[in-house]
């Protein structure tokens, strides 16, 4: 017997479930095959709830793992109880407070929601659906044809 069903739950786009549905999506792209989507759909739904005053923007953090081995800085955003790293903007260095080295005692509190329903509720939230395209497998090689001595292989 099943108690729940296989259908991703509907949740209501309040700020609590936003941050959960956004703190799940981060979590699953850090190892998913392809997590550039994942990765846009976490940003996407974090500019929104900037403009809609959901989400703040409160300083600058050096990055975890710079590119190239280089110095690198995150824009901290904080969401309910959650708070999240995003790339900055040329404005966020002249208007954000440089906060140094990330703390690594603070943590973001456990979220359970599946997957499918963080994604769902991001999808519904920024507009953003997913392309399916096709994925970049190899050709099948071809059997060769044999022809008869004299045939044409065209």
């Amino acid at each position: 017997m099943k108690q729940e069903s296989d259908r991703p739950q509907k949740l209501i786009p309040t700020v609590e479930n936003l941050s959960q549905a956004i703190f799940i999506v981060n979590r699953h792209a850090k190892t998913a095959p392809n997590p550039k989507y994942l990765y846009k759909l976490k940003h996407e739904a974090l500019k929104k709830m900037l403009r809609e005053g959901k989400a703040k923007k409160v300083g600058l953090h050096f990055s975890a793992n710079p590119k190239l081995s280089q110095q690198q800085s995150d824009v901290l955003v904080v969401s309910g109880n959650y708070s999240f790293h995003i790339p900055p903007s040329k404005e966020d260095f002249s208007s954000l407070p440089h906060l140094g080295k990330l703390d690594d005692h603070v943590k973001n509190p456990k979220a359970r929601l599946p997957l499918t329903a963080a994604k769902l509720l991001l999808q519904t939230y920024t507009g953003i659906r997913e392309n399916e395209a096709p994925s970049k497998q190899k050709p099948k090689p071809r059997q060769p044809q044999f022809k008869r001595l004299g045939e044409s292989y065209f």
